[in-house]
């Protein structure tokens, strides 16, 4: 059975995409077979990730690895039974097709509350939510008093995760390994970065979560995704000297590939 990594948060601009096509990268650069499903349907970042990529490898006559994505396959509604949903089945066939050929899945999730979204929190064995380092973002996981910063009770986000848990529980499945990443952690405003960690290991004791740094604010990020490139491809197209931000970039890479636990994963890069 491959290993379901699902890439979630209710907000927009966390870096989700970008997460998940470092991680499927580095996946696949360590020999692994990774599939890939973007279930934002609207705007698909993920999916024209992988497209870029791919373009740009044709166009350079390059043999970048990739992942392979997946479209959701149409269901024929006709054939559903009464309480069946439409989109569960089309995430069910496009699992079902990717498990077989693959080590790994990786599936990004729309920033936003969907049905599709709900499914897949309940298919995932690692679950890592990309969270920039504020207490805007820090409040779709729980609620804080605004006088002592301490966690109130969990929030929207918290809390269609442990129906999640709760579902894969009665299917008798193993516990879902959550992951919130802190992104665009900048060097200044020190105080508040203190804050927003403290509330989050706080709160990673009282529901169930790790919390690993993920990326900082750099802008080879914004540069990368024309061509669907990601750190680990620079030297492949010509990159022979990387500068100080961008080997900062790739440790950063490294350290969340090593924090994540994959089963069967050596990080090597």
């Amino acid at each position: 059975m491959a290993h379901i990594i699902v890439v979630g948060n209710e907000k927009g601009g966390s870096g989700k995409s970008t997460t998940c096509m470092h991680v499927a990268t580095a996946l696949v650069r360590m020999g692994h077979t990774v599939g890939a499903l973007d279930l934002d349907l609207r705007q698909q970042s993920f999916g024209r990730y992988i497209e870029n990529r791919r373009a740009f490898a044709a166009q350079n006559g390059l043999d970048l690895p990739m992942p392979e994505i997946r479209a959701l396959p149409e269901v024929d509604r006709a054939t559903l039974a009464p309480e069946e949903n439409v989109y569960d089945q089309r995430l069910s066939a496009a699992v079902t097709e990717l498990e077989p050929a693959c080590d790994f899945i990786i599936i990004d999730c729309p920033g936003s509350h969907t049905r599709l979204s709900q499914v897949a929190h309940s298919l995932a064995d690692t679950l890592i939510t990309p969270l920039n380092d504020s207490f805007i973002d820090f409040d779709l996981l729980a609620r804080i008093d605004a006088e002592t910063n301490k966690v109130k009770g969990p929030s929207i986000y918290s809390e269609m995760v442990w129906h999640a848990r709760q579902l894969r529980a009665q299917a008798g499945l193993k516990p879902i390994d959550w992951i919130v990443v802190r992104n665009r952690l900048g060097a200044q405003q020190m105080h508040n970065k203190r804050k927003v960690g403290a509330a989050l290991e706080d709160l990673s004791r009282r529901i169930g979560f790790r919390v690993a740094p993920g990326f900082s604010e750099r802008v080879i990020f914004r540069e990368l995704f024309p061509r669907g490139l990601t750190l680990l491809d620079l030297k492949h197209v010509g990159v022979e000297h990387l500068n100080i931000s961008n080997v900062a970039a790739r440790q950063e890479l490294r350290d969340l590939m090593t924090e994540l636990k994959l089963p069967g994963v050596s990080v090597d890069f």
